[in-house]
């Protein structure tokens, strides 16, 4: 078996690569004039959030530690104004917007509560 690294032991990273999967698949339906327009944006975005978080975990101070955790928070609210918009545009079905609503929601809560554990250790 591979080695796990510390960021694949993250709840809050599984959790935000499982909404980079929740995003592929629902921008793959969007218009094709969208494909350099809000698809990347959404697509790239959501990844970020994923991204930050193991960065973040191979820099060596907590207070460094806490800034990738804060990029990823604000990387996951870029996410959560572009389904807004893609659910006002019609886009995306108001069900689908539920959804990721609420795991937006959820890793937000785990961002914060991570930033808030850096910084006071």
């Amino acid at each position: 078996m591979a080695y796990t690294f510390s960021f694949e032991k993250l709840n809050v990273w599984i959790d935000s690569k499982e909404l980079v999967k929740l995003i592929y698949i629902l921008t793959k339906e969007f218009p094709s004039e969208e494909r350099f327009g809000l698809t990347s944006q959404l697509r790239r975005a959501a990844v970020s959030v994923s991204s930050n978080l193991a960065e973040g975990t191979s820099r060596q101070t907590n207070k460094d530690k806490a800034h990738f955790s804060t990029i990823a928070y604000s990387s996951l609210m870029e996410v959560l104004n572009q389904i807004i918009i893609s659910k006002e545009l019609g886009f995306i079905k108001v069900s689908d917007y539920q959804v990721l609503r609420t795991e937006i929601e959820k890793i937000a809560n785990k961002l914060n509560a991570l930033r808030k554990s850096q910084l006071n250790s």
